[in-house]
């Protein structure tokens, strides 16, 4: 399985061409198009997952009670998102004009490494996300240990 960890400010082109990390360019997935990816709209950003990963999240659709509204909803709005773009030579991808528009990508963005899968944000949201999540840390940790989730850290 593919972990995209850390993250890394990057620029958009001109034409919405963005250079991925080296390290993400290099994983390699054995089930996956070699430089592959599917980009949708997903929480303000746009999430970029391998092949092989996106498979599992269509399938997971098909499980869905499809007479709620709610659902049918969210899986129109993720699913229609959704693109498939390839690494070029340099190393770059497109994001297509749709998405940026939806994460209001201009220039300067943020690639974020969120474990099977990667975000891509405009900085200035990005940067704010974090600073609100610092503010609500110990409450956000609190609220998982009540739920009975253990995080090992």
């Amino acid at each position: 399985m593919i972990t995209y960890r850390g993250h890394t400010y990057r620029s958009l082109d001109a034409k919405g061409r963005l250079m991925l990390p080296p390290e993400y360019r290099s994983l390699e997935d054995g089930d996956s198009a070699e430089g592959a990816f599917m980009l949708t709209n997903f929480d303000g950003c746009v999430v970029g997952y391998p092949l092989s990963e996106w498979e599992r999240i269509e399938d997971s659709f098909n499980q869905i009670n499809m007479l709620d509204s709610r659902l049918r909803n969210f899986q129109r709005f993720f699913i229609s998102g959704a693109m498939d773009v390839k690494i070029d030579k340099q190393g770059r991808i497109l994001v297509p004009p749709h998405l940026r528009k939806y994460a209001g990508l201009d220039r300067d963005v943020v690639v974020a490494g969120v474990g099977r899968k990667f975000e891509i944000w405009n900085q200035e949201t990005f940067e704010a996300k974090r600073r609100e999540m610092e503010e609500s840390f110990d409450d956000d940790l609190s609220a998982l240990a009540e739920q009975g989730f253990e995080l090992r850290i």
